[in-house]
């Protein structure tokens, strides 16, 4: 490529720096540099604006160090910062001539500064704790006791019709422990859902409230047996 020939293809990338500017847009800052003259090595610049540049600058520190050392490919999407503090994510294509030598680049500075801010907003207004608690946010008292039951139902794996005496006091026990029973008339409700009578679940409640009565005391025997034993023994 000769000299003619690279002034040819120089002012041709003039005028898509102008074109690609106005298409990608004010937050896309497009360089077009040549290496022959790297302390003025701009020609042409669109939206400037982002880094502060205009035609007739220099090469910046980075651009002297990729000159010096030859880079031997294209660089993409690498992050950089201006001295404003923006944040751009930047690309380099390398222009060279038929011996592969390098003799100018067109760089794009993307400004992703709002977009991180954005990010951050974003990761924030979504962030909470490690806790998951199922819930639905039923509408009235019918959906929650819906819910409640099917819920007993599912941990069982059985049809309402298959379930043994036990299993339906443990449905039972599952539906009180989470304050089903708190609503008023839910014994009629229930007694429909697992086609029972109410009468019998009145039955099943009150044989958990004596199982866990008995529960208890056996534990209040055992820690006090416990107790007694450790100062016997003087421990």
């Amino acid at each position: 490529m000769n000299a003619e020939q690279k002034k040819q293809l120089l002012t041709f990338l003039t005028s898509l720096v102008e074109a690609l500017g106005k298409a990608l847009g004010p937050n896309c800052e497009i360089v077009l540099h040549d290496f022959d003259h790297p302390e003025s090595s701009i020609i042409a610049i669109a939206n400037g604006h982002i880094t502060g540049r205009k035609v007739g600058d220099t090469l910046d520190v980075l651009g002297f160090q990729l000159l010096r050392q030859g880079p031997t490919s294209d660089l993409f999407n690498y992050r950089t910062t201006t001295k404003t503090g923006k944040v751009l994510r930047s690309s380099s294509i390398f222009l060279r001539d038929e011996s592969g030598e390098i003799f100018g680049s067109i760089c794009i500075n993307y400004d992703i500064s709002g977009l991180l801010n954005l990010q951050e907003w974003i990761n924030r207004e979504l962030q909470t704790s490690d806790v998951v608690l199922d819930e639905k946010f039923e509408h009235t008292v019918e959906e929650v006791l819906e819910a409640l039951v099917q819920s007993a139902l599912a941990a069982t794996g059985k049809p309402i019709s298959d379930l043994t005496r036990e299993e339906k006091i443990g449905v039972i026990a599952h539906l009180e422990s989470k304050g089903a029973f708190l609503i008023r008339y839910s014994v009629d409700r229930v007694a429909e859902l697992l086609n029972l009578s109410k009468y019998t679940i009145y039955n099943y409640l009150d044989e958990i409230k004596a199982r866990r009565s008995r529960s208890e005391t056996t534990a209040s025997r055992t820690t006090r047996k416990n107790s007694v034993s450790s100062a016997e023994t003087g421990t």
